[in-house]
């Protein structure tokens, strides 16, 4: 003001100021909130630094100018108001008042918070007006985006479908033409565009190659480089579309957005969104678009996943009908080969005309046991797939079911007394007959019993049956293992088995009890379960009385005799029996009397080379396993993982060949102590188990297992594999130690990255939250209260920052280790990026209290990836802060022949030589963390952005103490 002629202005020579304004003026000065006086009735405009904003480029002309001419952009609006001061001497107040300015070449809409106060001359009159104004137009755009997002959030969370979502960003964003005068969405399929979201327009082009070839919107550009793009001069380019734009004053340029993460992406999404001409497109402006699109993107991923999953839903149960069906066919096909397998095999264990002699009758017997079981299974499964699809050929009649009960029951006495376990069967009569259909329920109480003997070790089974209001009830109680109680719930779903349950086998196909509970639903009963660990479990099945529940179409006309199927009731037997250990002396494998077994001609022992332990709990293939391998080695048998593991530590063996599922101590948990015992950890052990194919080939040696071999295999197949791993081992040695080691610490080395990868992602976004929120709220403050807190939100602020500078590194980490690294090259003027950086980080400079001096010569440009040489140069800049405070900071950049040179020079404690190389390593610091903090990474990371850029980073001396980073960059990329 001081420099202002104003003489030449309507107030005149300063000296000739009356009182009264010499006096506001000082008082404005002095005043650190922005002021402005508008004196007279000519309203002479007269402002103090803080006010500057209100003029932008009109300062300084506009001082000592009329407001007339200086805000004539506004004189309609806010004339009345400040005549209305002059005239009546009452201040006037306003909050958020929006005022159209022209401030820097455009005209913009503004909002603010301001008093109109008049001020009085020397002769008491009302000689000017003092306005405290601040500026509130970031705060209430900031505060009117921020609820267009949340309304867009909460309404496409509504839709359950893409489409859905499309349509309601059309209402959310078609109600916001101030922020979004127009918005256009498209979806980029192959090489098709087609619009999908249309707000604004009053038409828009929605398909054709225009589109694709980039003459309506650059879309395929936007979609490929996944960078947002500024389209200039709409107007020229689009008049027709703009002719029905929302306001009016129609947009003259757009902004286009990639919604999609991957530029090779089968479907990509663009949006093109409209720019209010009266908002000046800037950070803020741009954050708010980037929010709005994120919003979009994310709505859209989140309801195609729900799409894709309810797609998916809706195979799998189409998948099941399918599997279920095919069961059924299966089980049909396997009845007819099993029966021609079944008869001959009997018919040659019975034969007493011409015997088997001893180990032939031992062999055929064997095979005679694992048809019986097949059949089970087969059986078992056609039934369920029977009984699932509304098939089950139920026929119900009256019988005496104390009586049936207590003859099936009877069938395990033998198996019970064998396992040193008490049978005890309380059937008392009913007094009348129970319909049910026999088969079915000779099913229900046979499964009972074999789960019962299955998980009942000591102690004994009680079978009762009693009669309780209008129901039968059959109880099956045991005193075995017990079930946890989280397990029951799940106890009569199909296929399900209780993980680490304690019993005789790990055997089944895990449908005994959900066929149960589908046996009685059929006779419109109910089961139910009583378990307790450690004590033994009850299960009970309630038949109603009566045959008003059944259907009339399946009742018997009365009892009649039916013959049940004593295949289906051996096979239940022996598989009880099979899980019992043998007694001395030969084992009846037949009804009739077997022949004397001759055991297989052996080596002597000492010619045996090697100790095999065989591992399983089904006794046939034990037995079958010994029979294949005692002729060549000293062969020891255990009956599941525990007892095996038990003998391993008493004398360990040369191989071990163990069964997958057994009870206690499978054969992965198996694997897993021997790795976890010092003394046992490089024991060779050969897997064996039913399931086949690649997968649970892979899943086996993967875990650990040294072999895997599928069921069914050849005994010479056994006898190789057992001598290869025999020979392997004894060459071995030590080095399978070192090996697993290294294998070990790779996998950790990998989970930790992905981990930091993981973590850093997550970290990103309430990170993002609360800059946002921080921001908002300081823009929420009213002034006193704002510069009361300032330095604290400046510290909030800093903190955050260091927060997220920490995220990105650790990020950077993650995708540097896993070799997901990748660079975008583009043509970037590097002296401007630079210069950019410098204005970022000169206050971290000046807070360590370094000088920068920044040194370049010309325009420089070349292909490089400007976000990461921004990352680059910030790191330098910070590494040079950090260790060398309080000194100067010199950057140096010009070109050294096809390559760009950047130097960043520091003041410090320098670099040894001996710590030159190794300061470039993940994690590592010249100095002690203690006295510097950070995580170690800033150099590495700038090594791997320079790498990857083809280019090379050293560190030198600086002359008179200190440490020179130079920067070699190819100006054009391979």
């Amino acid at each position: 003001m001081r420099e202002k002629d104003w003489s030449q202005t309507l107030l005149g020579p300063v000296k000739q100021w009356p009182q009264s304004l010499r006096t506001a003026v000082s008082v404005m000065l002095a005043a650190p909130e922005p002021a402005l006086i508008y004196w007279g009735r000519e309203l002479v405009v007269l402002y103090n630094d803080s006010a500057r904003f209100m003029l932008g480029n009109k300062h300084p002309e506009g001082l000592g100018v009329s407001f007339k001419v200086v805000f004539q952009e506004s004189w309609t609006l806010l004339g009345p108001l400040l005549e209305q001061v002059l005239d009546t001497g009452e201040a006037v107040h306003h909050e958020n008042l929006l005022v159209p300015l022209v401030r820097f070449g455009f005209l913009e809409d503004c909002y603010f918070k301001f008093a109109y106060i008049p001020t009085r001359d020397d002769d008491a009159g009302v000689g000017g007006i003092f306005i405290i104004v601040t500026d509130t137009t970031a705060q209430v755009l900031g505060a009117r985006r921020l609820a267009l997002v949340r309304e867009l959030s909460l309404r496409t969370a509504l839709s359950e479908t893409v489409e859905g979502v499309f349509r309601a960003a059309e209402d959310v964003l078609g109600q916001s033409t101030a922020d979004v005068p127009f918005c256009l969405l498209y979806e980029l399929r192959a090489e098709r565009a087609r619009l999908v979201v249309h707000t604004g327009l009053a038409q828009a082009p929605e398909e054709g190659d225009d589109l694709v070839e980039g003459r309506a919107w650059p879309l395929t550009e936007v979609a490929n480089s996944r960078h947002e793009q500024l389209i200039e001069q709409l107007p020229e380019r689009f008049a027709t579309l703009l002719d029905g734009a929302a306001g009016g004053q129609p947009p003259t340029r757009a902004l286009a957005l990639s919604l999609s993460d991957a530029a090779e992406q089968e479907s990509r999404l663009v949006l093109v969104v409209g720019l209010n001409p009266r908002i000046a497109l800037g950070d803020d402006t741009r954050s708010f678009l980037r929010l709005l699109a994120r919003q979009l993107a994310t709505s859209i991923e989140s309801t195609r996943a729900l799409e894709e999953k309810t797609r998916r839903a809706a195979q799998l149960a189409e998948l099941d009908r399918q599997k279920t069906q095919f069961f059924a066919n299966v089980s049909h096909e396997l009845r007819t080969p099993l029966t021609l397998m079944l008869g001959p095999l009997e018919d040659a264990l019975t034969d007493l005309r011409e015997p088997l002699a001893g180990s032939q009758h031992q062999r055929v017997a064997l095979v005679q046991r694992g048809a019986v079981r097949l059949l089970k299974l087969v059986n078992q499964l056609l039934e369920f797939t029977r009984l699932e699809t509304g098939r089950a050929g139920a026929r119900f009649q009256p019988v005496d079911l104390a009586r049936l009960t207590q003859e099936l029951a009877g069938h395990f006495e033998s198996a019970a007394h064998r396992a040193g376990l008490t049978l005890s069967v309380d059937c008392p009569s009913l007094g009348e007959p129970f319909w049910v259909d026999p088969e079915a329920w000779e099913r229900i109480v046979f499964n009972l019993l074999s789960n019962a003997f299955k998980f009942t070790l000591e102690g004994g089974l009680t079978v009762r049956l009693r009669l309780e209001g209008d129901a039968g009830v059959l109880s099956v109680r045991d005193t075995g293992a017990g079930i946890p109680l989280e397990a029951q719930p799940r106890l009569f779903q199909r296929f399900y088995r209780v993980e680490g349950a304690q019993g005789r086998s790990f055997e089944g196909s895990g449908i005994g009890l959900s066929l149960v509970q589908e046996l009685t639903k059929l006779h419109g009963g109910e089961v139910g379960v009583w378990s307790r660990p450690g004590e033994g479990s009850e299960f009970t099945v309630r038949i109603p009385r009566g045959h008003h529940h059944l259907p009339a179409d399946r009742l018997a006309s009365g009892s009649s005799s039916v013959a049940r199927d004593a295949f289906q009731r051996d096979s239940f037997v022996q598989e009880v029996e099979g899980w019992i250990p043998a007694l001395p002396g030969p084992r009846p494998l037949s009804p009739s009397p077997a022949p004397p077994v001759t055991a297989p001609e052996a080596r002597p022992s000492a010619t045996r080379d090697g100790r095999v332990l065989v591992v399983d709990d089904n006794a046939d293939l034990r037995a079958y396993l010994k029979s294949v391998l005692e002729p060549h080695f000293e062969v020891e048998t255990a009956e599941d993982g525990q007892a095996a593991l038990e003998s391993m530590r008493r004398r360990a063996p040369d191989v071990v060949v163990s069964d997958v599922m057994m009870p206690r101590l499978g054969g992965f948990g198996l694997l897993r102590a021997l790795r976890d015992a010092p003394a046992l950890r490089a024991t060779p052990l050969i897997l064996l188990s039913a399931r086949a194919g690649e997968e649970a080939s892979v899943e086996g040696l993967e875990a650990g297992a040294d072999d895997y071999l599928v069921k069914p295999f050849s005994g010479r197949e056994l006898l190789a594999r057992v001598q290869t791993q025999l020979t392997m081992y004894r060459l071995r040695g030590e080095s399978a130690l070192q090996l697993g080691r290294e294998l070990a610490l790779k996998e950790a080395v990998q989970e930790r990255d992905d981990f930091l990868s993981v973590a850093s992602h997550e970290l990103k976004t309430p990170l993002t939250g609360l800059k946002l929120h921080l921001e908002m709220l300081e823009r929420m403050l009213p002034a006193p209260v704002r510069a009361q807190v300032s330095e604290r939100l400046s510290n909030t602020r800093k903190q955050a920052q260091r927060i997220g500078a920490l995220v990105e590194s650790l990020l950077d980490v993650s995708q540097v280790a896993s070799g997901r690294l990748q660079l975008h090259h583009e043509s970037t003027d590097v002296m401007a990026l630079v210069a950019d950086c410098l204005a970022q980080g000169r206050e971290e400079l000046e807070r360590a209290g370094c000088t920068l001096t920044f040194e370049a010569r010309g325009p420089l440009h070349a292909e490089v990836d400007p976000v990461r040489l921004e990352q680059l140069v910030r790191n330098l800049l910070s590494n040079a802060a950090r260790y060398g405070a309080s000194r100067p900071v010199e950057l140096q950049l010009g070109e050294a022949g096809k390559h760009l040179r950047l130097a960043v020079v520091d003041h410090g404690m320098g670099v040894r030589p001996e710590d030159r190389e190794r300061i470039f390593g993940r994690f590592e610091r010249a100095v002690s963390a203690r006295r510097f903090g950070g995580l170690g990474l800033g150099l590495w990371v700038a090594r791997q952005v320079v790498e990857a850029h083809g280019g090379g980073i050293s560190v030198t001396d600086t002359p008179g103490g200190g440490a020179t980073f130079t920067v070699l960059l190819p100006r054009r990329a391979d």
